[in-house]
């Protein structure tokens, strides 16, 4: 089909918004849907709807979420000559553009100027080259009062505004603060002339802290309401971006940075998922972990509460942990369910570091919560909790989209300023500042930090990827330092690893030492507990003194070896096993201690010989009650060799995702061009004296109707055919008739891209779709 080329850019103006889209070519229509793709949905029938969806307030709204401070400058200049009712020209827009350069608000160059017409234009929020009409919806999105950006630049400095509003009583701040909070314009009648100076309007007025605008309408300087707002200062009217002078660092430093918080992060996430699968955490009814168990889990894996709200968010968001039940049951079960880590988790704790950190880092950004508010008030003056339908925000993707995509576009190395970040922001989105301030931008990038995608103040190169959809993997894998295969032993019984050690190393380490800190180098510590655990687990004496021996770069101290020898030889001499269990032992006085003891009785303990016992009980309950009543039994199995018997940790299935955002999906490239050739066959089926079938909405014979869409069946050719539902919703859509009787049409849609079935009385209009090619 030849594409519609409508009318050229240039030409005189039209006389609506209706005749200038009709007049736009095939690929501006298909460009317009894309940008605006609420316009589609559902799809328009002619150009008469789509121009009325283009001016509705909640799409126009939409759209100019994505407008800079130049393009409201230029809305505001269309709007103060009126130009939602008489077009204005170039020549007097360029002339008001220079009129307000003269005020102290920057200057534009021709180039930007045409870039931000030409921007609006494609969305369809002003209409026509020369002369230039504008959608009056889109006045009412402008963020300032129309007119205040042509008004001299504030006065005041920063300090200035600082010293006066200490200077304040209660009530003059409560104003201030309220009007800073919500509009900045305030009606009073303590504005007009002669009211006594005592009054908190009049001083503030005195003060410079207001701006008079009538005798009952005061207004708070932009300034003003930024430092009351903790935002950066500066004329948000200025039609010059800010700019970011940051320092630039060497990538090499920035990625090194990144790659130890990654390791950092791996390694505490590990740590938070085995203390929910040795415990997991009851969720709190209204869903979300508690402030105690937050602490629980703070406690025991040795980190701050803050961090550990971030890891859990985190874990949830990557489909690590999840409420449900658990397998197995917590002991005290008594809560309908438990924050466990899922069945995923032992593929995730299976896989190499980076590809950990890349699960980790690429569910932060896309999640729809965010972290950083856990522990904050909400509207009823209660904590947030971490993982609660509080801590939602749909808008968090596309904010961390914004900020992250700030400093991808700065060279690698150029560090930048959370000031800064939020003050170009503000200039580039200015409908979005209530939502990105400086607070706000600080925490998302600490939080950004934490997870290696930002360090020292620069995006890294593994940060840079998985923004733009490159290789994350790679690029952390190729950060992270190389794994190292030896240690450092001390003689105060600690040893060092001054890199990250090589997998089936760090295993022996963490079984027979406690990490005391952790970095690009970590220090761990031997005790009694530590090398009991690791012969718990199955390791004996010789081989501990070998792996040392082996992997030490510095000489093992006597006292490590006299540590290992003592606990080996208390170790083991009770031993237990599967009969339903047994417990032997060479020491016949040590297993009548146990016989003895208060563990017998729970544990049905019978004696078969002097150094044999019996048990009904699971082997695990029988190491771990004989454990926790203070010996030191050593697991075996049917051959005598000692086994692993630690626990796995409790699992619960894995969650389906939730969805992080309600908007449908964006129409394809062929749906959009679908749609524009809809609307083109609706047009022409509507446009008077046209031939078809019901153009004007009467109802013609039905025969007529059959006849032409059997002849498009049996032609294979197409027709635009008006259809009500059942719902009497109208719309038209091009089909390619297949069959037609008994009432009915079957047609293939190509919309949907499927054959679909037509009731032939609700089809109102019917009309060859080449009948109208151009």
């Amino acid at each position: 089909m030849t594409e519609t080329r409508g009318t050229p850019a240039g030409s005189s103006a039209a006389e609506s918004l209706t005749d200038w889209l009709s007049a736009r070519s095939d690929a501006e229509l298909t460009e317009l849907l894309r940008l605006r793709p609420d316009l589609a949905v559902p799809p328009p029938s002619t150009m008469v709807v789509l121009s009325g969806r283009a001016q509705q307030r909640a799409s126009v709204s939409r759209a100019a979420d994505e407008l800079d401070t130049l393009d409201f400058g230029l809305l505001e200049l269309l709007a103060l000559a009126g130009a939602e009712e008489t077009p204005m020209t170039r020549a007097e827009l360029n002339s008001a553009i220079a009129e307000r350069a003269l005020t102290g608000k920057g200057k534009v160059t021709k180039k930007a100027v045409d870039k931000s017409l030409s921007k609006m234009r494609a969305s369809a929020l002003i209409w026509g080259v020369d002369p230039i009409s504008v959608v009056p919806a889109v006045i009412g999105m402008i963020p300032w009062r129309v007119g205040r950006a042509l008004e001299p630049a504030e006065a005041m400095t920063e300090t200035e505004i600082s010293a006066a509003l200490n200077a304040l009583d209660t009530r003059e701040r409560d104003l201030l603060e309220t009007l800073a909070n919500s509009s900045p314009i305030g009606r009073t009648r303590d504005a007009a002339p002669g009211t006594p100076p005592e009054r908190p309007v009049q001083r503030l007025l005195a003060a410079g802290l207001l701006r008079w605008l009538d005798e009952q309408t005061v207004e708070l300087p932009a300034t003003v309401r930024q430092v009351i707002r903790g935002e950066p200062v500066f004329d948000p009217t200025t039609l010059t971006e800010p700019v970011i002078g940051g320092d630039k660092l060497k990538p090499a430093d920035v990625n090194a940075a990144a790659a130890g918080e990654a390791l950092e992060l791996v390694r505490q996430c590990e740590n938070v998922i085995a203390v929910l699968g040795a415990a997991p955490a009851p969720a709190l009814r209204a869903g979300g972990l508690g402030v105690r168990e937050l602490r629980r889990v703070a406690k025991t894996a040795d980190l701050d509460e803050a961090r550990v709200s971030l890891l859990v968010e985190l874990l949830s968001a990557a489909g690590l942990i999840a409420s449900g039940t658990p397998d197995p049951a917590p002991v005290s079960d008594n809560a309908d369910e438990y924050w466990t880590p899922t069945l995923a988790v032992d593929g995730w704790l299976n896989a190499s570091t980076a590809r950990r950190w890349e699960v980790l880092a690429s569910a932060w950004v896309d999640v729809p919560r965010v972290p950083w508010m856990i522990g904050l008030r909400d509207s009823t003056d209660k904590p947030i909790a971490a993982l609660s339908e509080e801590g939602r925000a749909p808008a968090a993707p596309r904010d961390r989209q914004a900020i992250l995509g700030l400093l991808s576009e700065l060279d690698s190395g150029q560090t930048a300023s959370a000031v800064e970040v939020s003050r170009l922001l503000a200039w580039r989105r200015p409908r979005w500042s209530g939502r990105l301030r400086t607070f706000a931008i600080e925490r998302t990038l600490d939080e950004a930090a934490a997870l290696g995608l930002v360090a020292r103040g620069a995006l890294s190169s593994p940060g840079r990827a998985l923004l733009h959809g490159g290789d994350a993997e790679a690029e952390m894998q190729s950060a992270l330092p190389e794994p190292i295969d030896y240690i450092l032993v001390q003689a105060d019984l600690t040893l060092v690893a001054p890199g990250p050690l090589v997998p089936d190393l760090l295993e022996q380490v963490s079984l027979v030492a406690d990490i005391e800190s952790a970095g690009s180098a970590s220090m761990y510590r031997i005790s009694e507990d530590s090398v009991r655990r690791a012969l718990d687990a199955g390791l004996t004496a010789t081989e501990l003194h070998t792996m040392f021996a082996s992997k030490s770069k510095t000489p093992v101290p006597q006292s490590l070896s006299y540590l290992v020898d003592d606990v080996a030889r208390r170790h083991g001499r009770l031993r237990a096993g599967v009969a339903a269990s047994f417990i032997r032992c060479e020491d016949a006085s040590l297993l009548a201690e146990v016989l003895a003891s208060a563990v017998a009785e729970p544990l049905a303990l019978r004696a078969l010989a002097p150094t044999v016992a019996i048990s009904q009980a699971p082997l695990r309950e029988v190491l771990t009650e004989l454990r926790a009543a203070g010996f030191a039994p050593a697991g075996e199995d049917s051959s005598g060799t000692l086994v692993d018997l630690r626990p796995r940790g409790a699992r619960v299935p894995n969650r389906r995702s939730r969805p992080a955002s309600r908007m449908p999906a964006s129409p394809s490239a062929d749906q959009l061009a679908s749609l524009v050739r809809t609307m083109r066959a609706g047009d022409r089926a509507s446009a008077p004296g046209r031939g078809g079938v019901r153009t004007d909405g009467s109802r013609e014979n039905n025969a007529a109707t059959i006849a032409l869409l059997a002849t498009a069946a049996r032609d294979n050719s197409s027709v635009n055919i008006g259809y009500v539902d059942a719902q009497g919703v109208a719309t038209h859509r091009i089909v390619d008739p297949v069959s037609v009787g008994g009432g009915q049409l079957d047609a293939f849609d190509p919309a949907s891209g499927a054959v679909r079935r037509f009731t032939l009385h609700r089809i109102t209009s019917v009309s060859p779709v080449d009948s109208g090619k151009k």
